[in-house]
């Protein structure tokens, strides 16, 4: 399950501005997520989408204001705790039977995002990325930009 803050989640899928796809299953959960049409926008914009937005299309199951999320996930918590724990597991399982990709799928997008990032373009843009100071605070509140610019010299901006 997974919850957000209104006011302060974003949610980006960044590896095409790397050269690259998500690994470790993030096609796969996306796609079964919000949708072949609503994963390629994601995916191939490398955008920002806020909590609400995510809501919409299924990326999250609830987007709530921040002083009220800790409670309502801890509530949660506790009225499914209060429930058989062997059902759990079994629903769990057969959740999962129904939902989640085959290993292979998940190791595939794997070997592909590792290829990626190793290829001439994807080191290329790793390196620019951090010689940019993708890795600070204020690059990630502006990444969409960034990532939108990645490709350019930095003094063609």
């Amino acid at each position: 399950m997974r919850f957000a803050a209104r006011e302060s989640a974003l949610f980006c899928q960044l590896e095409q501005a790397f050269a690259t796809v998500p690994g470790a299953g993030g096609i796969q959960h996306l796609t079964r997520l919000i949708g072949r049409a609503r994963t390629l926008e994601v995916i191939l914009s490398a955008d920002d989408y806020d909590a609400e937005q995510a809501e919409r299309h299924g990326w999250i199951n609830r987007a709530l204001p921040a002083a009220e999320l800790g409670q309502f996930v801890r509530s949660l918590a506790h009225r499914i705790a209060g429930f058989p724990s062997a059902a759990h597991t079994m629903l769990k399982e057969r959740v999962n039977a129904n939902t989640l990709a085959l290993a292979d799928e998940f190791r595939r997008d794997s070997d592909l995002f590792a290829h990626g990032l190793s290829s001439p373009e994807g080191s290329a843009r790793t390196k620019a990325a951090f010689e940019r100071a993708f890795q600070t605070r204020d690059a990630e509140m502006d990444l969409p930009r960034l990532l939108g610019d990645l490709g350019r010299h930095p003094d063609q901006h």
